[in-house]
């Protein structure tokens, strides 16, 4: 039997959607092993999102609480999440593959002496473990064996569900860890100020291609839909590349940002295979594009060949209507 850690994801004391992904995979590797999962928190003031998690049926939430991880800094972190591990006896540690956890689960992966497994999109079949984890923008998949008594795992939280509550109060157990000397300081971190939601996060996004022409009609076009849906703005690479109006943060796509939204509707978008490896595991693909031999339409499960300029006020103004 082995043990399993999932490290939550959290900012601004609110849970990450994405760690309720990481515990669905935690679960699916307990089927195989057997054992069960703890979860593990750091941060500073985290007791809400130590509360938050107590539900989904872990053996333990375990805590490192203190000032010296209030802000994420990659050597402090690591310790503490060292400390939680050894205190889990856990055999994996797993958590998301966002900014945070590609930057400190190779810390400490080569801190625990384990092997490390990027970017886990699931387990193979069979008793053993085995993941998967996709290559050269998803046109491969590998499988991957660890050889390690330990093993860390990034998951893409876009190809899991997200665990339920199951219900119960797992117990909360606070962990000291030591921060220790730390060469670099946090100074400050320059948030993206949004009313909308955030891209991994959102139910519905609406994308915007070049095909939109530039930055101040790409607005022009994309706010008004995104209102009537209460949806989430991505762009695509060319769109970031181009035009400075549309930041770098909105890019979905192998080199941005990967969802999986229940709804993706990508406008005037070509659906290049860098783009589609971001968004392909969409539930829904709804593609608006006047060009009817674009590659988004081979992925998409709604398609209308037709001029957007066109095509998208007017859905706008239906979906307002429809929505009162």
């Amino acid at each position: 039997m082995s043990n399993i850690l999932v490290i939550a994801e959290h900012h601004a004391g609110a849970l990450k959607k994405g760690t309720l992904a990481a515990i669905t995979l935690a679960k699916q590797i307990a089927a195989k092993v057997g054992g069960g999962f703890d979860l593990g928190v750091v941060g500073g003031g985290v007791a809400g999102v130590a509360a938050e998690l107590q539900g989904y049926g872990a053996g333990s939430v375990f805590v490192v609480d203190g000032p010296a991880f209030a802000d994420y800094l990659a050597q402090p972190y690591t310790k503490a999440v060292v400390a939680l591990a050894d205190k889990a006896g856990a055999s994996y540690v797993i958590s998301t593959a966002g900014t945070t956890g590609k930057d400190l689960l190779p810390r400490v992966a080569a801190a625990l002496g384990a092997g490390m497994v990027a970017d886990c999109v699931g387990l193979a079949e069979g008793d053993e473990v085995l993941f998967q984890r996709p290559m050269y923008a998803g046109n491969v998949m590998a499988t991957v064996r660890s050889k390690t008594a330990k093993t860390v795992v990034s998951v893409r939280t876009s190809d899991f569900d997200v665990a339920a509550a199951t219900g119960g109060q797992s117990p909360i157990v606070s962990v000291a860890a030591d921060g220790g000397e730390v060469a670099a300081r946090f100074v400050s971190f320059d948030a993206t100020e949004s009313e909308r939601p955030e891209l991994t996060e959102a139910d519905v996004i609406v994308t915007g291609g070049r095909g939109l022409k530039d930055g101040p009609t790409f607005w022009n076009m994309m706010n008004p839909l995104a209102d009537a849906l209460g949806a989430a703005i991505g762009a695509t690479r060319a769109v970031v590349d181009s035009w400075e109006e549309v930041p770098n943060d909105m890019q979905i796509g192998q080199t941005g940002k990967v969802v999986a939204p229940k709804l993706y509707i990508a406008v005037a978008v070509s659906g290049a295979i860098q783009h589609l490896a971001g968004m392909k595991n969409s539930k829904t693909i709804v593609a608006i594009n006047k060009d009817a031999d674009a590659p988004i339409f081979q992925v998409a499960d709604y398609g209308l060949v037709a001029d957007a300029f066109k095509t998208l006020p007017e859905l706008t103004e239906k979906l307002k209507a429809a929505r009162g």
